[in-house]
């Protein structure tokens, strides 16, 4: 299953993005993701602006990956959760089986209301995640069904 993608109907985006913005203002955050642990934003929800969403999810993905490297290394499977602290801007990153909670938040915030609120939250996304990822997809919601073996072997001759 992990290698598998997770395939969205509209409701489902839509609830993962009221998730979301119900975590941004709880935790009077800038910004939070949901990001795969491939680097692949899932949904987002807040104060984008001119921010690079691409690179912070791919950097987010690495960051994680080699932490859980490090993790490894003294025994642990992984770390559930990174933070990082910056001057004016500050992000905490929460693992999620196999998705990534990122919260950009600065100083409106503080790091134990992000985790708090973040720890509340993992579980409902989780539940949502299974969810959608145990949803049947029959052959008349898929948007391949009227495809052919012949029309794709026609595309090649």
């Amino acid at each position: 299953m992990a290698d598998t993608p997770i395939l969205l109907r509209e409701r489902q985006y839509h609830q993962l993005k009221a998730v979301l913005a119900r975590l941004r203002m709880d935790s009077a955050a800038r910004v939070v993701f949901l990001v795969d642990k491939d680097g692949q934003e899932i949904a987002s929800q807040g104060e984008i602006g001119t921010l690079d969403t691409t690179s912070l999810a791919s950097l987010a993905a690495g960051n994680v990956a080699a932490t859980g490297g490090m993790a490894q290394l003294i025994g642990e499977k992984e770390f559930p959760t990174l933070s990082h602290e910056g001057e004016r801007e500050s992000i905490h990153i929460s693992v999620i089986g196999r998705l990534l909670l990122i919260v950009v938040f600065d100083e409106r915030s503080s790091l134990g209301l992000v985790k708090l609120r973040s720890k509340q939250v993992s579980q409902q996304l989780s539940a949502l995640i299974d969810e959608i990822a145990q949803a049947d997809f029959g052959d008349e919601d898929s948007p391949f069904a009227e495809i052919t073996d012949a029309d794709i072997d026609s595309l090649f001759k």
